[in-house]
């Protein structure tokens, strides 16, 4: 009997620059017949792949095609454990007004909140769908998917798969995605994109493995490479190639750059290197304890405790370093996250993969010891400006985004703990219906805008030489990281975001002159790392700016030098946008209060 295995399916979903091309729609400028799909998705994580699966449904006639720098399961949903948020109706109380005030509660009232009553009302049907799909849920006795609680809920609502929920869904996302028909481009790289007159073009793409450099004409473009918060570099629990591409591609085509300063830091990141330790160990009870043996969370939020909200906990714990009860020094200050009383069976059926990164970096038996943690930046609330939510459209024609890289104001100021999930299989599910119908009825774009990006890329790759040394590049990024971590932390302050703001700008002076020559194309990962840096530095660029700009504490944005909330000035959105010389400006637009009223946060 012949058997298809799944690396059968993956090898035929693969395709290359060549095989870009529409059957009977062919597309050539200046004789020269040039690569082409109906929709390109930039991103393999759950939010690209589930945009993938609704175009592929919708419009099976219309050739889809998946672009990552890695393979789909080295992306930031594998990373995400602890579960989706949804109201399924068997958790007794729970409503979705009461998941919609949470939400707007927890992201401190800069919740655009239509289109957050529309996500909590559609995130049910993303656990159904998955569930249909073949999701493995943890169940209950009576045979109903399993559910824990995550700081800052009211009810527990987040729905799990042990502590592997993004892992989960994303192989089983690509699972669906590849028996339907799924076309990958792989270990391509995002480096531009083209505009004619205004609408998209198409984009500019690297092969990595060949150094090939070529535009893909589209008739939609779906933006869904994940969020920005690699601009700390080392201190950041995110994979290592979350550099932001897509929206620093974005920016650079006009598009404004919503809530750039709301970047999430989680409360428990291992001390080394920043790795997350999974909220689910929270919700399985685990306690924060300081240099006294205090759970501290009690000065913070008595009433929820170690469950209280992201923002919360992590000033809890850089305050407790600050004031002196916490453990070490320096890089090696933490304070300690205590599971011994949760015991080894529920923590190798529950938490195993929490166990596995605490030995894996500190080397430490949750069974036996306390491990050493601290806050690490995790999450970007901000992100690519969006038109219209409902199919996640840009202000530009054509181009649509999802996920961690869109900005609808889900989460406002501070995230809640198992809304990220949901938020990629809603918005990508939205994303999806946008573009395939706009692909429908679009034509390609002729002109020179992306063909001459295509040579400007190309001149940078191959022929430009600033005289610099490349490993200057390195040096520049652990400095850039290191900045942000000091300055643009859980704590902020005027004086050091103008400082950093200065400093950035002298990085950004010193990228502009290191050398990228290419002694061989094949496999340069030199200029790899030099486009993501590139990008990386526009982003913190923008956030320093919105930062700065933001004169109030809201959420993960906390001001020493301004400690209140000013809902009667900032109850607005920052948005950053950049021109063609790299300058940076920044605006203000109106949050949507249409159904709670700011008032203030209690735990």
């Amino acid at each position: 009997m012949n058997t298809i295995t799944r690396r059968d399916f993956l090898q035929k979903a693969l395709v290359s620059f060549a095989a870009l091309s529409i059957p009977g729609k062919s597309f050539a400028m200046d004789n020269r017949t040039l690569p082409t799909c109906d929709i390109l998705i930039v991103g393999s994580g759950g939010a690209g792949l589930r945009c993938a699966l609704e175009c592929l449904q919708r419009a099976p006639h219309l050739k889809t095609v998946v672009v990552s720098k890695s393979m789909p399961s080295r992306c930031a949903t594998c990373m995400a454990a602890a579960g989706m948020n949804a109201v399924l109706g068997t958790v007794e109380g729970d409503t979705f007004d009461k998941h919609l005030f949470d939400t707007v509660k927890g992201g401190d009232f800069l919740v655009d909140q239509a289109a957050a009553h529309a996500f909590c009302s559609e995130a049910p049907q993303a656990v159904y769908e998955l569930d249909y799909w073949g999701m493995p849920f943890a169940r209950n006795d009576d045979d109903a998917i399993h559910v824990r609680t995550m700081g800052g809920s009211s009810h527990w609502r987040t729905h799990f798969c042990k502590d592997k929920t993004g892992h989960y869904i994303s192989h089983t996302l690509l699972n669906v995605a590849l028996s339907k028909g799924l076309n990958l481009l792989l270990d391509h790289q995002l480096l531009d994109i083209g505009l004619h007159d205004g609408r998209l073009q198409g984009v500019v793409l690297r092969d990595i493995r060949t150094g090939r450099i070529e535009p893909v004409f589209c008739r939609a473009l779906v933006l869904a490479t994940g969020g920005y918060s690699r601009i700390f570099w080392d201190r950041t629990s995110t994979p290592f190639g979350a550099t932001g591409d897509g929206i620093a591609a974005a920016l650079r085509c006009g598009l404004p750059f919503v809530d750039a300063e709301m970047i999430q830091f989680h409360p428990t990141g291992v001390v080394h290197g920043g790795t997350l330790i999974s909220e689910a160990s929270r919700s399985a009870g685990a306690y924060l304890i300081n240099n006294k043996g205090e759970r501290f969370m009690e000065r913070y939020a008595p009433k929820r405790m170690e469950l209280g909200p992201r923002d919360i906990l992590s000033r809890a714990i850089e305050t407790e370093i600050k004031e002196g009860r916490g453990f070490g020094s320096g890089d090696e200050a933490h304070v300690l996250l205590d599971m011994r009383h949760i015991g080894r069976q529920n923590l190798v059926h529950n938490l195993s993969q929490v166990m596995h990164i605490a030995k894996l970096f500190e080397n430490t038996d949750l069974v036996n010891n306390p491990l050493s943690i601290r806050p690490t930046a995790h999450y970007a609330m901000g992100g690519i400006g969006v038109e219209n939510w409902r199919t996640m459209e840009t202000g530009v024609d054509g181009i649509f985004t999802c996920g961690e890289t869109a900005c609808i104001s889900l989460h406002g100021a501070n995230r809640l703990g198992g809304n990220s999930l949901t938020d990629t299989i809603v918005t990508g599910k939205w994303a999806g219906k946008g573009a395939s119908d706009r692909a429908e009825h679009a034509s390609f774009l002729k002109g020179d805008s992306l063909q001459q990006k295509v040579e400007k890329w190309r001149y940078e790759f191959v022929d430009h030489s600033h005289g610099g040394d490349a490993k200057d590049l390195y040096v520049l990024r652990t400095k850039m990281g290191r900045l942000l971590w000091s300055q643009l932390g859980v704590f902020r302050h005027e004086d050091s975001l103008r400082d950093l703001q200065g400093k950035l700008e002298i990085l950004q002076a010193e990228y502009g002159k290191i050398s990228m020559n290419a002694p061989s194309p094949v496999y340069n990962t030199a200029f790899s790392d030099y486009v993501e840096v590139g990008n990386l530095l526009l982003l913190a660029r923008c956030a320093c700016l919105a930062a700065l700009e933001r004169k109030e504490s809201r959420g993960a944005h906390t001001r020493t030098d301004y400690t209140e909330r000013d809902d009667k000035k900032f109850l607005k959105h920052s948005m950053v946008t950049c021109d063609a010389s790299g300058a940076l400006r920044i605006a203000w637009k109106d949050v949507d209060v249409s159904h709670y009223k700011p008032k203030e946060r209690e735990y």
